[in-house]
């Protein structure tokens, strides 16, 4: 199935992009979603960064509590590099489970870490989100209510956006209106099924 990587930085509008792109049909995977399930209860991702992290990372009910675990990875690059260890194989190899089960033209993987992370070797294209990072330190501060300081600390352990936009295939513009970003999603949708159909015969 063609592949298309959607990445962009933390608070860039990732999810809803990969919204728009599962409205007009194509099939999407988000491994931010399939990075809950495999720490989930029970399942043994969670046993590994418990292991590794200690049991204050959980919370009473035993579910993991994942704002404490993002205060310690970073601002920590070495324990960040240990977490990504024990998830990424996990994360890498359910993700390839859900996309053969996409019953769609193509395939939408949302993977904030592209980039970073050897996921960049399954897809056939990068598409970026992108908005200046005045608006996603101004995101990040209303939807996750943390301060400017940890904000930037969380843009500063991603790769920057000149580097993103540089690897970039395709850029999607998220700095306007939901109108704005629907049309260029669009647009891009109209390219990936003629791609798709071409490598399909």
């Amino acid at each position: 199935m063609f592949r298309v990587g959607l990445t962009g930085g933390i608070a860039s509008g990732k999810t809803l992009v990969g919204e728009l792109f599962a409205e007009l049909g194509a099939g999407v995977v988000d491994t931010d979603e399939v990075a809950r399930e495999v720490v989930a209860p029970g399942e043994p991702g969670l046993d590994a960064v418990v292991a590794e992290f200690g049991p204050e990372i959980l919370r009473a009910d035993g579910t993991l509590d994942r704002r404490a675990l993002r205060h310690i990875v970073f601002r920590d690059a070495q324990r960040r590099g240990r977490l990504e260890a024990i998830l990424h194989p996990l994360i890498h190899d359910r993700m390839l489970q859900r996309v053969g089960t996409i019953e769609a033209p193509y395939a939408i993987v949302i993977v904030p870490l592209l980039l970073e992370t050897g996921f960049v070797e399954l897809v056939e294209r990068i598409a970026v989100v992108d908005c200046p990072e005045s608006v996603q330190l101004g995101r990040l501060q209303q939807r996750d209510g943390m301060s400017e300081r940890d904000a930037r600390a969380m843009l500063e352990a991603q790769t920057d956006r000149q580097t993103r936009l540089a690897s970039a295939d395709d850029v999607i513009d998220n700095s306007g209106t939901r109108e704005q970003t629907a049309a260029g999603v669009a647009s891009l949708h109209a390219r990936y099924l003629q791609m798709a159909a071409a490598e399909a015969r």
